[in-house]
């Protein structure tokens, strides 16, 4: 049996999901990773049921699946402490087909690694797109200890994608959001609390429970580009919600100060012409960055790294397994992209006018169900993978 060649760029959660994709589909996967370590950025990320069935084609769903901690009742609130909306664990999961299961991105990329062979993940490899190859070469990939030739490419190199500007030069790329975020993983307080978001004047936070018994805390504000804390981050966050309800103050009284991520929030309003040239494709941030409001960036990552390895699993010409791709993506993510700005828009609204009118509709919509609440996830989390079997070996 021949056995074909992938190189991924980038050893992030959409990078790796593809690897392992590729490589139960027989292919010859590198990936190659910038990094000394495969030490993810970030602290937890919330997979929907679109991104664990994804993962059922490799094998790894059901693994997701079994670190759901979410039961029970949670919602949207105000500062105060006024439910908005009420939803629930399982209206969730009988909408959508499955529970939401947040995890630490460590235990997901620990899950991913665990499914390719020693050796396939290269840490400390920089690498850059040479030529994007065609029907009839390959592609190379460029780093410090020579050219690789390969059959596929995958730029999955995050939002300053080095690939995606050797392949579309001209792209204006990512813009900054005009919002910032926060995120810290603590030990759960004393007492208990429905997981939440709560809405505040152009301010947000979130309260996840972890299976390992921790807390994933996520904030948001307006803030210009590149500001930091005049002393320290978990200063400036008691600052802006160090008065909001429960949990939050016990929260922020547990964050060592070292240990609050904040990341400036860029996004791609500005869709790709294509989310391939040549043998290169790209997937997740590299394609389609979006806000972090829906909670889709790591999930859409994921479906691309499966319906990328399905189509390239096809038998067909580069030039078309990657058209395919670009056909069955592009659409969708831009979608994405612009439902997660409108609601970033809508989430960080600061005048007390405008706050009041969003907070009373979104009280009005939430006393017919939580199904109405849940609404604004259809068509993302109700997702399948173009696929129902393991994608057949190339040949």
């Amino acid at each position: 049996m021949e056995q074909h060649r992938a190189v991924v760029v980038g050893a992030g959660i959409g990078g790796l999901t593809a690897a392992v994709a590729l490589h139960r589909s027989g292919w010859d996967v590198t990936v190659l990773e910038r990094a000394a370590a495969l030490t993810p950025v970030g602290a937890g990320i919330g997979l929907a049921p679109n991104a664990q069935r994804a993962l059922d084609v490799i094998g790894l769903g059901d693994r997701v699946r079994a670190l759901s901690a979410w039961q029970g009742d949670g919602g949207m609130r105000a500062p105060d402490g006024r439910w908005l909306a009420r939803t629930s664990a399982q209206a969730a999961a009988d909408r959508f087909g499955g529970p939401l299961v947040l995890l630490h991105r460590a235990t997901l990329v620990e899950i991913l690694t665990s499914a390719l062979p020693d050796g396939v993940v290269r840490t400390g490899a920089a690498a850059s797109v040479a030529d994007p190859g065609d029907d009839a070469r390959p592609a190379v990939v460029r780093t410090p200890d020579g050219d690789i030739e390969a059959e596929l490419v995958i730029g999955a190199d995050g939002i300053r994608s080095a690939a995606r500007s050797a392949l579309f030069p001209d792209h204006p790329g990512p813009r900054y959001s005009g919002f910032t975020t926060w995120r810290v993983v603590v030990p759960a307080p004393d007492r208990p609390f429905a997981p939440h978001e709560t809405w505040g004047r152009g301010r947000l936070w979130g309260t996840q429970p972890l299976k390992d018994g921790r807390i994933y805390a996520y904030a948001m504000a307006a803030a210009p580009e590149g500001a930091h804390a005049p002393d320290d981050e978990r200063a400036e966050l008691r600052r802006l919600f160090g008065d909001w309800h429960h949990p939050i103050p016990e929260i922020l009284a547990a964050v060592a100060p070292e240990t609050v991520l904040r990341n400036d929030v860029h996004h791609m309003p500005d869709p790709l012409p294509a989310f391939h040239r040549g043998r290169v494709a790209l997937l997740g941030d590299a394609a389609h960055a979006m806000q972090p409001t829906l909670g889709q960036g790591g999930n859409q990552a994921i479906e691309d790294a499966v319906v990328l390895a399905h189509h390239a699993g096809r038998g067909l010409p580069p030039s078309r397994a990657l058209a395919a791709y670009t056909d069955d993506r592009l659409p969708r993510t831009t979608a994405i992209v612009r439902k997660a700005a409108r609601t970033g828009r809508l989430t960080l609204v600061s005048a007390r006018p405008a706050v009041a009118v969003r907070d009373a509709l979104i009280a009005a919509v939430s006393r017919f169900g939580p199904g109405l609440v849940l609404r604004g996830f259809d068509g993302i989390a109700d997702w399948r993978p173009p696929l129902a079997e393991q994608p057949r070996r190339v040949s």
